[in-house]
């Protein structure tokens, strides 16, 4: 290597802390310090502490962090629509990791849950939620799936797609009960982060067409089994500001006016999709404000058509659990490699950890960025730009595409990722026959498991050849 080449090259979003060993407050739990020792903390509860507990990879959810960003959410939306003599349900959605104590915790501060398989309804049924406040999704529900929501008095179940009505009217009137509905459609409006853009058609698998939606809503009203409640859109993920649901809110008040004439649509449900930070640039807006403006939106166009506020719903999900979680790594090796680019020879830092797109698909799937800090102690090095990869057989497997770490990180060293409470443990898997780690929660320094680690053991289990020995 030439002495004359730059030693890293980063992209322009990345700013090299002054501190390599600060913790930004936006992308880690509240709780989260650094003690005297250098380690990091999370609930109280040192990083090497719940390392020699549980072993790494672990996800770290600080408990108090989720219990409170649920009853912040509750408050906020309870505030706005006060504001306009309206009322609102905020559900919790399931996918973006649901366990029993999940469950319990954001039923407790008072949301719902949402749930969109069979599977995601059976934890929160063993979790004792009520299942009149759990709504069901879903572009392809089975039927065994409808007839259990029904079978157990389901909350809503939200209608996908025309077949979906007559299958859910049949397993109603066969239960001898009257299900109630919504109906998911696409206005048009696809969101993601600060961006919106507005389309007449929107090509995706979930819900139908504005113009589709009274033909629909007609067939619902035509089933004596089925009680319509309402229209439900959800216009996309890790949106940061208000204008996208704003634009939304106008297409779908004018879209419930119109059904209105046909018979009543108490409910509006405008999704959820709220984001939250993955590193120290994100902005994503405070809930109160994003509750605020959305409901002023909603309650400005009702008021232009001179119809009453319906009763509005939000499914929030990665916004509650989200910034909770911290997954801890141990790292195994380093390395650095020459890149050529179109300035020159560059070098970048890999950081092996023993974990990686089994616990974290969000990178190789979405190009998604996250931050990371040595959780074991604090080091006098210099920042070296860096990335955090994974132990799989694949070259997309990365934790952390970019960051700044010290550099003497070195093995046996401990790795924090933040912001992984959400869609790490829902979309883990076992590539490479890699157990599925545990899931934690911390409270005021103590540990407890909510979800617990797989083991070799497990996976044998599950194969039907392994107990015939060799051939």
């Amino acid at each position: 290597m030439s002495s004359a080449m730059p030693a890293t090259f980063a992209p322009d979003w990345l700013v090299e802390p002054a501190d390599v060993n600060e913790l930004p407050s936006k992308v880690w739990p509240r709780r989260t310090t650094r003690a005297e020792s250098g380690e990091i903390t999370i609930g109280g509860a040192s990083a090497s502490a719940l390392v020699a507990q549980y072993g790494t990879p672990v996800l770290v959810l600080d408990e108090q962090e989720i219990r409170d960003r649920a009853a912040e959410t509750v408050a906020a939306f309870t505030e706005a629509v006060a504001a306009h003599n309206a009322a609102v349900t905020v559900y919790y959605a399931g996918k973006a990791f649901l366990s029993t104590h999940i469950a319990r915790w954001v039923t407790e501060a008072g949301l719902n849950v949402d749930v969109c398989s069979g599977g995601e309804l059976a934890v929160a049924l063993a979790a004792g939620v009520d299942p009149a406040r759990i709504g069901f999704h879903g572009n392809n529900k089975s039927d065994a799936e409808i007839d259990r929501a029904v079978a157990v008095g389901i909350g809503t179940i939200v209608i996908d797609s025309f077949e979906e009505v007559d299958r859910v009217a049949a397993a109603a009137a066969q239960a001898g009960t009257r299900q109630r509905v919504l109906v998911r459609v696409n206005s048009g409006v696809h969101a993601e982060t600060h961006d919106f853009l507005a389309t007449a058609h929107e090509d995706q698998k979930f819900g139908i067409t504005l113009r589709d939606a009274p033909r629909v809503v007609a067939a619902i009203r035509a089933h004596s089994s089925l009680e319509f409640r309402g229209l439900h859109c959800h216009i996309g993920s890790q949106i940061f500001g208000s204008s996208g649901f704003r634009e939304s809110a106008r297409r779908m008040v004018a879209a419930h006016a119109e059904l209105l004439a046909g018979g009543e649509a108490p409910q509006l449900n405008l999704g959820g999709g709220f984001g939250i930070a993955y590193t120290s640039i994100d902005d994503p807006a405070p809930i109160a404000d994003l509750a605020r403006e959305i409901v002023d939106a909603v309650a400005e166009e009702c008021v232009a058509r001179g119809i009453a506020i319906p009763h509005l719903s939000f499914e929030p999900g990665r916004s509650i659990v989200g910034t909770a979680g911290v997954t801890l790594y141990s790292v195994g090796t380093t390395k650095e490699v020459t890149v050529d680019t179109p300035e020159g020879e560059r070098m970048r830092r890999y950081i092996s950890v023993d974990g990686g797109m089994s616990d974290n698909a969000r990178t190789a799937l979405y190009g998604a960025q996250y931050s990371a800090r040595l959780a074991n102690r604090t080091s006098g090095s210099a920042a070296q730009l860096s990335r955090v990869v994974g132990m799989h057989c694949e070259s997309g497997d990365i934790v952390v595409d970019n960051e700044y770490l010290p550099a003497d990180a070195t093995r046996g060293d401990l790795i924090a990722v933040p912001a992984t409470g959400a869609y790490c443990a829902s979309l883990a898997s076992n590539y490479n026959h890699v157990p599925r780690p545990p899931v934690i929660a911390v409270r005021v320094g103590e540990a407890r498991i909510l979800v617990r680690g797989e083991t070799i053991d497990d996976l044998l289990a599950r194969d039907a050849g392994a107990d015939e020995g060799e051939a």
